[in-house]
């Protein structure tokens, strides 16, 4: 069977760097072809390259049976190439109909003047949010209002809106619960059947097992080979990916960590003035990695924002080191020794348009500036400093401490986000879906820092959809729905269907630790 679209020697160099190097890579129709390599292996860049974004100086590319030096934007979309990045591309003031017909909007002819016609959006809207099981929101409900797995729904609607050949899905399920993931997978199939090549790209390998054909493996923007799935185990994909064996990735070892200290953290009947959060109470002990498990929308998130100082609270208290903290937002929790590894990094973590060398040091002197930090005065040789100590402790990955950060994978993205933390010496660290989007060998070295972190005294909560790495990772689990905690694991006790069976609200609040 022709591939629907062929790279043949693909090449893109940067300053200093060889981002892709002679990348071979294809999709057939009918088939779910696996793009899989560290942070930084340079699956992006050539879905970049496919996309028309990136140049490249070496290579061709064969779409539709003809054959392209390079692709510009619109020869790639007029060749049926559809992107759904990992970061989203919706518009959060616009609604759904706007953001699927962006530049696109079906107009109809009113005597002289062409006018948008919203009966045809509206109605072809509603048939592609019942394909992607959204069907219980209206066409006009604003983006900006929907949670981030149903914003991603929204992306694969626009995808397949337009009738497109090939659709890349660039960590679709990062954001998406268990039963999100079997609605994703289930569309994915019929997208198959319907003769459509997507390109899945992910790095939870169990996902890849279960829909992917054939798998491409990437490592240092250098071309690995071209396998079948069922050829390759879960370790034969990450000894190819990384080189090198990972084990214990998820094993805990609680008796190594087991003489915690004093209670460190403590967050008493706190509630958010929106109700989404309700009379939670816990507390965290030094050398103690505390986790939070629940559904979307459990309250697990928002909770973490109320400590912050992101969301008003309506009552409640927070005590760090035995005095409670008086916080009005999330500046004045840094001041007190608080930080916040967000789930969405590019929109919260850091800042776009500033180097690594200032993401980093950023929060070190906000912390220690004078006058809330109004004199908008900075120490470049500090700065340097600063973030010099944390590229090398952390091993962030960067062409230099002036790059961008927005222009590193999205794992050292990460880790210029936890140096910024480190950096400012807070006393707190929580950490939202830390490793969505991060690949295996990143992860492991993640864990590591995060019970390094703890180990030093420093307190660590991890917000996770992912129960193994809850279960691998934290001494205690705190599970919440609807906005409260339903119970509390010792790690020694803990199971996937103790956690499941709490997150629906089954079970009572217990404290077993």
């Amino acid at each position: 069977m022709e591939p629907i679209v062929q790279m043949n020697g693909i090449t893109k160099r940067f300053p200093g760097v060889v981002a892709l190097d002679h990348i071979n890579f294809d999709v057939k129709p009918g088939e779910v072809h696996v793009l899989l390599g560290e942070n930084g292996a340079g699956k992006s860049i050539l879905m970049k390259v496919l996309s028309g974004a990136y140049t490249p100086d070496e290579g061709t590319i064969v779409l539709n049976g003809k054959e392209y030096k390079r692709l510009t934007p619109h020869l790639s979309a007029e060749g049926g190439i559809s992107i759904i990045y990992q970061e989203l591309s919706v518009v959060n003031w616009l609604d759904i109909r706007e953001n699927i017909f962006m530049g696109r909007l079906p107009c109809k002819k009113v005597g002289p003047a062409h006018m948008v016609d919203y009966a045809t959006m509206n109605k072809r809207t509603e048939e592609l949010l019942a394909k992607v099981n959204l069907s219980h929101r209206k066409p006009t409900t604003n983006v900006g209002d929907l949670s981030i797995s149903e914003k991603q729904m929204v992306e694969i609607a626009k995808a397949v809106a337009f009738n497109a050949k090939v659709i890349v899905m660039d960590e679709p399920t990062s954001s998406l619960t268990e039963e999100e993931v079997q609605k994703l997978f289930t569309i994915i199939r019929q997208l198959k059947e319907e003769g459509k090549g997507v390109v899945f790209i992910s790095h939870k390998l169990s996902e890849i097992a279960e829909i992917g054909d054939r798998i491409t493996i990437m490592k240092d923007g250098g071309y690995v080979g071209t396998y079948q799935v069922s050829d390759l185990t879960t370790d034969d994909m990450i000894r190819l990916m990384v080189g090198r064996e990972i084990k214990g990735t998820y094993q805990h070892a609680p008796e190594e960590h087991y003489q915690f200290g004093d209670v460190l953290f403590e967050c008493k009947h706190l509630t958010r003035k929106d109700g989404r959060v309700k009379d939670v109470s816990f507390s965290l002990r030094k050398g103690e990695i505390l986790g939070f498990s629940g559904l979307v929308g459990a309250g697990r998130s928002e909770t973490m924002c109320a400590i912050y100082g992101a969301a008003p609270i309506a009552s409640g208290e927070v005590w760090l080191n035995g005095k409670q903290l008086h916080i009005k937002n999330p500046y004045s929790a840094l001041r007190q020794g608080i930080g916040l590894v967000t789930e969405n990094r590019r929109e919260t973590g850091f800042f776009q348009n500033f180097s690594n060398k200032r993401n980093i040091s950023i929060a070190y002197q906000l912390k220690n500036s004078s006058l809330d930090g109004m004199g908008g005065i900075t120490n470049d040789a500090l700065e340097k400093k600063i973030a010099e100590k944390q590229r090398m402790e952390i091993q962030i990955k960067c062409a230099s401490l002036e790059q961008l950060t927005s222009q590193l994978s999205g794992g050292n993205q990460q880790k210029v986000i936890l140096g910024k933390w480190m950096a400012a010496d807070v006393k707190l660290l929580i950490f939202d879906e830390p490793t969505k989007g991060i690949d295996v060998g990143t992860k492991s070295e993640n864990y590591k820092l995060m019970r390094g972190l703890a180990d030093r005294g420093i307190g660590v909560i991890v917000v996770s959809s992912e129960m193994p790495e809850l279960l691998g990772l934290c001494d205690r689990i705190a599970v919440m729905a609807d906005g409260r905690i339903t119970a509390m694991y010792d790690i020694a006790d803990a199971t996937e269907e103790k956690l499941a069976k709490a997150a629906t609200g089954e079970v009572a609040v217990s404290e077993t630790a």
